[in-house]
């Protein structure tokens, strides 16, 4: 049963059909994990926290920079110099004290991201480089766990969302890392900090989709959204790839651990740069 508090806290959620008691609870009883305590996972965090998920994960080995406080709202100027880490929880608690904040204040990389991500329900990916994203969804799709990528650069942003046996993954369309410095990333390109916010809270949306079993969350469709034309479309990959190296019809990626060279920046690729530009910070 839920307090007479929380009964207060949710009420805005309790009285939608999608939500009611029911959902709020199972919210209450979810993990979410957020890699990249930065201008996507900042506003995820917030709203994740005013939700009530009752534990959210924040994993990041970075300390607040004066820099990062253009777009990552999480993060206040006294914060600046501790762990971002650290800095999240707090601000988490603020919004909601009753909520379990468990923060991994490292690198994640092939050794440890199989450990750090098994307990959570749902991981929202808002990290800064392809490596990692890579990592992610090749460790997400061989643990069988959903998860939300999401980018941003200039006035543009992307997201979409996987779902194990429903749809492609990332590999599935991008197939592999770009060359290193081949596509320019947000402090060498820029970006608006209200980008953070759109797409941050898009990927925060469809982590509460999921726990909550309701709607039509992005499976095989990429949400692009150009911030200038005020302009939302969505390309739609029909099927996995059967020919990726991770959930392909004869997968070569079994266990991230096993050839690290797989997440270090590539000699080609065959990604397209029109969809795999944006980065975040």
């Amino acid at each position: 049963m839920l307090s007479a508090q929380e009964i207060e806290r949710y009420s805005r959620h309790i009285l939608l059909k999608n939500v009611g008691v029911k959902g709020q609870k199972a919210l209450l009883e979810s993990k979410i994990l957020i890699i990249g305590a930065g201008g996507l996972g900042a506003p995820a965090a917030l709203y994740l926290a005013a939700a009530g998920v009752g534990t959210i994960g924040i994993a990041d080995d970075d300390k607040v920079e004066l820099s990062n406080l253009q777009r990552q709202i999480i993060h206040k100027t006294k914060a600046v110099g501790t762990d971002k880490t650290e800095s999240a929880k707090q601000a988490i608690h603020e919004i909601n004290p009753g909520i379990t904040v468990k923060t991994h204040s490292t690198r994640i990389q092939p050794d440890n991201i199989m450990d750090i991500i098994q307990e959570y329900d749902f991981i929202i990916d808002g990290t800064d480089n392809f490596p990692t994203k890579f990592l992610i969804n090749d460790a997400c799709v061989i643990a069988r766990k959903a998860f939300t990528h999401g980018g941003i650069l200039r006035f543009e942003g992307q997201l979409m969302t996987y779902v194990p046996e429903k749809g492609p993954c990332y590999r599935c369309i991008f197939e592999e890392i770009p060359p290193k410095d081949a596509v320019p990333n947000c402090s060498q390109a820029g970006v608006l900090g209200a980008m953070g916010g759109i797409i941050g809270s898009l990927q925060a949306l469809e982590a509460l989709k999921y726990i909550l079993k309701t709607g039509d969350l992005l499976i095989g469709r990429m949400l692009v959204f150009d911030a200038l034309k005020m302009n939302f479309r969505t390309i739609t990959y029909r099927s996995p790839n059967k020919t990726c190296k991770v959930c392909g019809n004869s997968p070569l990626i079994k266990d991230v651990r096993d050839d690290l060279t797989l997440y270090s920046q590539q000699s080609c690729c065959n990604t397209h740069v029109e969809t795999s530009s944006f980065l975040t910070t």
